[in-house]
Protein backbone atom coordinates (compact mmCIF):
# COMPACT_ATOMS: atom_id res chain seq x y z
CA UNK A 1 0.00 0.00 0.00
CA UNK A 2 1.41 3.26 -0.71
CA UNK A 3 1.16 6.16 1.96
CA UNK A 4 -0.08 9.36 1.25
CA UNK A 5 -0.16 12.51 3.00
CA UNK A 6 -3.19 12.96 5.13
CA UNK A 7 -5.46 16.48 3.69
CA UNK A 8 -4.73 19.61 5.62
CA UNK A 9 -6.04 19.83 9.08
CA UNK A 10 -6.02 23.27 11.28
CA UNK A 11 -3.73 23.07 14.31
CA UNK A 12 -5.30 22.87 17.50
CA UNK A 13 -4.91 24.79 20.42
CA UNK A 14 -5.17 23.54 23.78
CA UNK A 15 -6.40 26.33 25.55
CA UNK A 16 -9.58 25.67 23.46
CA UNK A 17 -9.56 22.36 24.08
CA UNK A 18 -8.62 21.03 20.97
CA UNK A 19 -6.46 17.97 19.84
CA UNK A 20 -3.75 16.64 17.75
CA UNK A 21 -5.23 14.25 15.04
CA UNK A 22 -2.08 11.90 14.02
CA UNK A 23 -0.80 8.70 14.17
CA UNK A 24 1.75 7.82 17.26
CA UNK A 25 3.79 6.05 14.60
CA UNK A 26 6.87 6.87 12.91
CA UNK A 27 6.61 9.06 10.05
CA UNK A 28 6.76 12.78 8.20
CA UNK A 29 5.05 15.79 9.29
CA UNK A 30 4.87 19.68 7.86
CA UNK A 31 3.30 22.95 9.13
CA UNK A 32 2.44 25.59 7.28
CA UNK A 33 1.33 28.95 8.11
CA UNK A 34 -2.46 28.71 7.63
CA UNK A 35 -3.08 32.37 5.91
CA UNK A 36 0.15 32.34 3.77
CA UNK A 37 1.27 29.07 3.46
CA UNK A 38 4.85 29.73 4.26
CA UNK A 39 6.47 26.42 6.17
CA UNK A 40 6.37 26.41 9.54
CA UNK A 41 8.08 23.10 10.78
CA UNK A 42 9.08 20.03 8.53
CA UNK A 43 10.79 16.67 10.23
CA UNK A 44 10.72 13.11 10.21
CA UNK A 45 9.41 11.68 13.88
CA UNK A 46 9.31 8.57 15.76
CA UNK A 47 5.69 9.39 17.16
CA UNK A 48 4.02 12.03 15.05
CA UNK A 49 1.17 13.28 17.55
CA UNK A 50 4.00 13.78 19.76
CA UNK A 51 6.40 15.77 17.88
CA UNK A 52 3.37 17.74 16.51
CA UNK A 53 2.42 18.68 19.91
CA UNK A 54 6.25 19.60 20.64
CA UNK A 55 5.72 22.68 18.34
CA UNK A 56 3.89 24.55 20.44
CA UNK A 57 4.86 23.68 23.99
CA UNK A 58 6.22 26.47 26.29
CA UNK A 59 10.04 26.66 26.33
CA UNK A 60 11.87 25.26 29.00
CA UNK A 61 13.74 27.92 30.48
CA UNK A 62 13.97 29.88 33.81
CA UNK A 63 11.46 32.63 32.80
CA UNK A 64 9.26 30.09 31.79
CA UNK A 65 8.50 29.53 35.73
CA UNK A 66 7.11 32.85 36.18
CA UNK A 67 5.10 33.55 33.43
CA UNK A 68 2.97 31.71 30.88
CA UNK A 69 3.71 31.64 27.18
CA UNK A 70 1.19 33.46 25.39
CA UNK A 71 0.08 31.22 22.98
CA UNK A 72 -1.15 33.81 20.60
CA UNK A 73 2.39 34.41 19.49
CA UNK A 74 2.09 31.25 17.54
CA UNK A 75 0.11 32.24 14.07
CA UNK A 76 -2.56 30.28 12.83
CA UNK A 77 -1.23 27.04 11.93
CA UNK A 78 -2.37 24.01 9.76
CA UNK A 79 -0.57 20.50 9.54
CA UNK A 80 -0.91 17.26 7.98
CA UNK A 81 1.27 14.00 7.99
CA UNK A 82 3.05 11.27 6.22
CA UNK A 83 2.84 8.00 7.86
CA UNK A 84 5.77 5.08 7.57
CA UNK A 85 6.31 1.92 8.59
CA UNK A 86 9.59 2.68 10.54
CA UNK A 87 12.26 5.85 11.85
CA UNK A 88 14.62 4.33 9.22
CA UNK A 89 12.13 4.53 6.25
CA UNK A 90 10.77 8.50 7.66
CA UNK A 91 14.22 9.63 7.55
CA UNK A 92 14.44 7.98 3.70
CA UNK A 93 11.30 9.95 3.05
CA UNK A 94 11.94 13.14 4.56
CA UNK A 95 15.47 13.09 2.96
CA UNK A 96 13.86 12.93 -0.46
CA UNK A 97 11.59 15.09 -0.35
CA UNK A 98 14.26 17.76 1.15
CA UNK A 99 16.21 17.01 -2.03
CA UNK A 100 12.48 17.17 -3.76
CA UNK A 101 12.27 20.75 -2.49
CA UNK A 102 15.71 21.70 -3.31
CA UNK A 103 15.81 21.30 -7.14
CA UNK A 104 12.49 22.85 -7.53
CA UNK A 105 13.93 25.98 -5.57
CA UNK A 106 16.88 26.04 -7.77
CA UNK A 107 14.64 25.23 -11.40
CA UNK A 108 12.39 28.40 -9.65
CA UNK A 109 15.37 30.51 -9.29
Amino acid sequence: MIANWTDWKHYPRASRGESIEAPIGPGIFEVRVAQTGALFAFDAAENLAQALAKISAPPKSFISWFGRRDVAMLPELEYRTFSTTTRANARIAFERMIDRRETYMRGAA
